[in-house]
């Protein structure tokens, strides 16, 4: 019912004009933002903001931008329903929080990726040591398996 809410040529009030029990005008500001099948919207926007303040916010905005501004508001407003001392920022906290875990975590892995090739790499490089002849290694290889040869990777 985006399209101005005419059913079968009658007029079917908005969202807001439901709420606020007045007749829904064909130039409602509210009507093409808060459609009458989802009043949800406006009401936690009115209980938080207050029907004046949305109108005036929404009339002093170009067209083009009000349904983003509808969008905050609406997510501003379910925000501070849930969450009525900090609203968006107690979630925008809650997440940046999470980030930074994270990216600690990130971090650590990161290191011990780093640390894991580093022990690699000198392990290899002690293997290709080990791997050229000479007269110490013919006598290394030529013993039996033992425990440090087990634990040296």
């Amino acid at each position: 019912m985006k399209d101005g809410g005419r059913k079968h040529g009658v007029m079917t009030p908005c969202a807001a004009c439901k709420l606020l029990r007045r007749r829904c005008a064909h130039d409602c500001v509210f009507a093409p933002y808060f459609p009458a099948d989802e009043p949800h919207k406006f009401g936690s926007v009115h209980k938080v903001f207050g029907a004046s303040n949305v109108n005036k916010m929404l009339q002093e905005l170009p067209e083009h931008q009000r349904s983003d501004a509808v969008s905050s508001m609406v997510y501003e407003a379910n925000a501070r329903v849930r969450d009525p001392v900090y609203g968006c920022v107690g979630a925008i906290s809650s997440l940046q929080q999470q980030v930074d875990v994270l990216q600690t975590q990130l971090a650590q892995a990161q290191a011990e990726v780093v640390h894991m090739k580093m022990h690699q790499s000198s392990s290899s490089s002690s293997n290709q040591h080990q791997a050229s002849p000479s007269s110490e290694n013919v006598y290394q290889s030529s013993r039996p398996f033992s425990s440090q040869t087990l634990w040296s990777y």
